[in-house]
């Protein structure tokens, strides 16, 4: 093939928030396939907030991207080349092949994917990675009953508008907290949550105790930050609260100066009878068979709905991913970086 390969690296670890320094783009000779291998053409990719934390050197779950290196991330392809019996050019797969044009990988990472089952963009959300967060985290760990309150925030988003929906399903009352007016209505008359509660208002605690009033038995954490502090004291006795992320914080450069509040946060689990459980989706791979099929269901049923927020070019990706740790994006949010 006579194209190059276009990527997007880690120039530099950001202090606080990331910028456009942080990222360079460079070009570099696409490479053939070894045995076991195929090359594959990135059509789609996926931009979460973990990637935050692989930018920074700080000890975490999994290790940072080095300087120099690949930003790393899911994405969807075409097979253009394979020398893996599994897999023939034309195939539509999922990878984790990072922010590039193309990628030679292993053919036993990838899943195939049915082009005609689902748009193959889902599968990078609500029938991917953050669709199986909010199904694992909140069946597990929530455990919705019938009658309770499950309030989720950052509503509007690839995890939080499948927290509610699924709530719902389960018989549950959702509440969403999602930030300005066209996210609230859309988590209100798209999503058919019970309420929805702005973020962004001045007497924000007030409206989310007013949109809770038998308090809060299940909230899926994937903020923190003020809205934490909104929700905590409305946890009801033996309120479940599955922790998935804390984008709020996400850019703190240290620990932020203050009172110790672990203290009274650690009387209240206490004397509460709090669940507090943080996870990462893959300590439940054992469910994604089971996901894929539900999910796909509820979608087909109409129960499930979702939106995506699609930007155009693999170079359009840095300031894309700063808009998304500011809350910019609206619905899942994919790069489109080929045809």
């Amino acid at each position: 093939m006579t194209e190059n390969n276009r990527r997007i690296l880690l120039a530099s670890r950001p202090d606080g928030k990331p910028t456009p320094e942080n990222f360079r783009i460079d070009s570099a000779p696409l490479a053939d396939p070894n045995e076991g291998e195929v090359l594959l053409k990135i059509l789609y990719l996926s931009l979460d907030p973990y990637m935050r934390g692989r930018m920074s050197a700080g000890k975490s779950y999994a290790a940072p991207v080095e300087i120099g290196g690949v930003m790393e991330g899911g994405t969807v392809g075409r097979v253009v080349q394979s020398r893996h019996p599994d897999f023939a050019e034309g195939d539509i797969v999922l990878s984790h092949s990072g922010w590039q044009s193309f990628a030679v990988v292993e053919g036993s990472t990838l899943r195939k994917l049915d082009p005609s089952a689902a748009p193959i963009s889902t599968a990078l959300g609500v029938l991917g990675m953050p669709g199986f967060t909010d199904y694992a985290g909140l069946l597990t760990i929530g455990q919705p009953k019938p009658g309770e309150t499950v309030v989720v925030a950052a509503a509007s988003g690839a995890v939080g508008s499948a927290v509610g929906q699924i709530a719902k399903i389960r018989g549950a009352r959702a509440v969403g907290i999602a930030g300005g007016v066209d996210k609230c209505a859309f988590v209100r008359d798209e999503l058919g949550f019970d309420a929805v509660v702005d973020h962004r208002a001045p007497d924000f605690q007030a409206r989310l105790k007013a949109a809770c009033p038998q308090g809060i038995d299940v909230y899926f954490e994937n903020v923190g930050g003020h809205v934490w502090d909104a929700v905590f004291p409305l946890l009801n006795d033996f309120a479940r609260v599955p922790v998935c992320g804390l984008i709020a914080q996400y850019n703190d450069a240290a620990v932020q100066p203050g009172p110790d509040r672990l203290p009274g946060v650690m009387r209240d689990v206490l004397s509460r009878s709090l669940l507090i459980r943080g996870f990462i989706q893959r300590e439940f791979v054992d469910q994604r068979p089971a996901f894929y099929n539900q999910m796909a269901a509820w979608i087909a049923a109409g129960q499930i709905r979702y939106r995506e927020d699609v930007v155009d070019g693999l170079e359009a990706a840095p300031e894309a991913f700063i808009g998304l740790l500011e809350g910019r994006n609206f619905g899942k949010l994919v790069i489109r970086v080929a045809e």
